[in-house]
């Protein structure tokens, strides 16, 4: 699967695909990071390192890492920005100290995960008050067959329901705090609705 992302890692920044599809939901984060001043931030799956560059424009100064597993997208997201901390590492494991973390950011890779685990492993990392945020296809739409189609049983594209969401966040430990559709510019049934959940460390 990594190596398929290093191979893919240039057609992902095509602009119409990057504008239409996956900005919604980063823009989403953009607003939340500005909302609660977040200072130490990390993108997971952060691809070829746009939505973690952005966080450094827009919102910086402050400590913007982005940690990938793919080495092809992690040399796009270098060649990107010298100002945000690039790291290759899972996000089940991730190379921070416990409490290091203001915010916890990941749009359209949960399904990628464990996701468990990788809750667990947010969790960790957030300082008490901090927050994860994460956007996933919703599973009443097409993405899961599609993502199915796509990578075979390459990936474990689990795509949880909105209760399912919900149960995973509180059994890690978080408060769950945000749970709505992210809106786009126009429908199509892969795209619709991005579900964002936001979860809280107390």
């Amino acid at each position: 699967m990594t190596r398929f992302w290093g191979r893919a890692a240039k057609a992902y920044d095509w602009a119409p695909l990057q504008q239409w599809v996956y900005r919604p939901a980063q823009d989403e984060m953009i607003a939340l990071l500005r909302q609660h001043e977040s200072q130490r931030v990390v993108d997971i799956a952060c691809g070829t390192g746009i939505l973690a560059t952005r966080i450094q424009e827009e919102l910086g100064p402050g400590q913007v890492h982005g940690v990938d597993m793919s080495e092809g997208m992690l040399a796009q997201a270098k060649a990107r920005s010298a100002l945000v901390d690039w790291q290759f590492a899972p996000a089940e494991k991730l190379p921070f100290d416990d409490g290091a973390l203001d915010a916890v950011v990941s749009t359209s890779a949960f399904h990628f995960f464990d996701q468990p685990a990788a809750l667990a492993e947010f969790h960790r990392v957030l300082a008490p008050g901090g927050f994860t945020a994460i956007t996933t296809f919703t599973p009443d739409r097409a993405s899961a067959p599609i993502l199915r189609r796509i990578f075979g049983d390459r990936v474990p594209a689990s795509v949880p329901s909105k209760a399912e969401m919900r149960q995973m966040f509180e059994t890690a430990g978080f408060e769950v705090a945000v749970q709505r559709p992210v809106p786009h510019p126009f429908t199509l049934p892969f795209v619709e609705f991005d579900r964002l959940t936001v979860g809280i460390k107390q």
